[in-house]
C-alpha cells in the first residue's frame, strides 16, 4: 500500500537536484559553469556535468526505489523518494545533493518486512555503484585528458610542485583496490585527481554512501538489518561497539586538528601511522548518530528469526559494508 504522494513536490525536488548535480558535475569535471548573460553558453558549460549527474542520480534512484519496491511488496505505506538538492555554497565543496530518502509511514509489520526493506536499498545501490566503477575503469580517457583540466601541468615543474602542495585526497576502499588490481586499467588517475572522472567519482561516492547507510546503528539500513538478524539486544550491543569504533577511528585526526588550531607546535606529536587511518569526520558522525539519529531501534509488530536465505543475504550485506567502508574517505595530502 502506498499513501497519496505530492507528485508536484517529488518532481520539483528531483528537477532541482538534477540542476544542482549538473552544476556540481561541471565543477568537479574541471570546467565550472559560469552564470552570465549568455544563457546558451551557460547551458553548454552545464552540459559538462551530465555524466556525473546521471551517474549519481542513477545510484540514488536505484537505492531508494529498492526500499520503495520492498515496502510495496510488504504492503507497508511508503512515500516516493524525496531528492535533496544541494546548491553551491561559499566555502563548501558541494556534491550537488545531500542524497534522497523515502518515508515509511507505518510500523514495520514483521521481521521479514523490516529486513527486506532495510537491505533492498544497499544491495541494489551496491550493484549500481559497482557497475559505474567497472564502466569507469574500462572507459578511461587518454592520459592527456588531465591537461584539458590542468593545462598548467604542461609547464615543466608545475605538476611536480602541485603533487607536493596540499590538495584533496579521496580514500580507497577494498572494492576500489580489488577492481584496480583485477582490471589493471591504463591511465588510472591518482586519488588526488579522480574526482575529475565522473563515472569513477560517482561510483566511489556510491560506495561511501552505501557504507554510511550500512553502519549497524539506530534506524540506518544497517541498523534494520542487524536488528532483524540479531534482535534487540544484539542490535544494542553491535551499535554501541560501532559507535566506539568510529569514535576511536576519528580521534587521532581530531586531535591533530585541535592541536593545529590551538597549539600548533604540538601537532606533530600525533603519530603519522595513526593519522593514515583516521578521519576527523567520524567524530561528527558519532555525534550525529548518538544525539540526532539515535542508537536504539523500535520493535516490529511481529518479531521472529530470519529464514536461511535472508540470513545469507544479511551476511552478504556485511561483506558489502566491508568492501565499501573507507576509513579516510576525504583527506588533504
Amino acid at each position: 500500500m502506498t499513501p497519496s504522494n505530492n507528485y508536484l513536490l517529488h518532481i520539483t525536488l528531483f528537477l532541482a537536484t538534477v540542476a544542482t548535480t549538473l552544476y556540481a558535475g561541471a565543477f568537479w569535471g574541471g570546467h565550472p559553469a559560469v552564470i552570465g548573460p549568455d544563457l546558451h553558453e551557460f547551458l553548454r558549460s552545464l552540459s559538462g556535468g551530465i555524466p556525473y549527474s546521471f551517474s549519481l542520480l542513477l545510484f540514488l534512484t536505484v537505492h531508494e526505489f529498492g526500499h520503495y519496491v520492498a515496502a510495496v511488496r510488504h504492503r507497508i505505506q511508503a512515500s516516493l523518494p524525496f531528492y535533496i538538492p544541494m546548491p553551491p555554497l561559499p566555502m563548501f565543496l558541494s556534491l550537488g545533493t545531500m542524497g534522497a530518502v523515502i518515508k515509511i509511514r507505518e510500523r514495520m509489520k514483521g521481521t521479514n518486512a523490516l529486513f527486506d526493506i532495510g537491505i533492498a536499498g544497499p544491495l541494489s545501490g551496491f550493484i549500481t555503484c559497482t557497475g559505474l566503477l567497472v564502466y569507469g575503469f574500462l572507459n578511461l580517457p587518454p592520459a592527456d585528458f588531465i591537461y584539458t583540466i590542468h593545462p598548467e601541468y604542461l609547464t615543466p615543474g608545475v605538476m611536480e610542485a602541485a603533487s607536493r602542495s596540499e590538495t584533496l585526497l579521496l580514500g580507497k576502499n577494498l572494492l576500489w583496490v580489488m577492481l584496480e588490481r583485477i582490471i589493471d586499467p591504463e591511465n588510472l588517475p591518482p586519488m588526488t585527481e579522480m574526482y575529475h572522472y565522473p563515472f569513477l567519482f560517482a561510483g566511489w561516492l556510491g560506495t561511501v554512501v552505501t557504507a554510511f547507510n550500512l553502519l549497524p546503528v539506530g534506524q540506518l539500513d544497517g541498523g534494520h538489518i542487524v536488528y532483524a538478524m540479531f534482535g534487540r539486544e544484539g542490535h544494542r550491543s553491535i551499535a554501541a561497539v560501532f559507535l566506539i569504533f568510529i569514535t576511536i577511528l576519528g580521534l587521532p585526526a581530531m586531535a591533530e586538528l585541535l592541536l593545529l588550531i590551538f597549539i600548533p607546535d604540538l601537532a606533530d606529536l600525533v603519530p603519522d601511522i595513526m593519522l593514515r587511518y583516521s578521519w576527523s569526520g567520524w567524530i561528527l558522525w558519532a555525534f550525529i548518530l548518538h544525539r540526532f539519529i539515535g542508537m536504539s531501534h523500535p520493535p516490529a509488530s511481529y518479531e521472529h528469526s530470519l529464514d536461511p536465505f535472508r540470513t545469507a543475504l544479511g551476511w552478504m550485506a556485511v561483506a558489502v559494508f566491508l568492501l565499501c567502508f573507507t576509513p579516510v574517505p576525504f583527506g588533504v595530502r
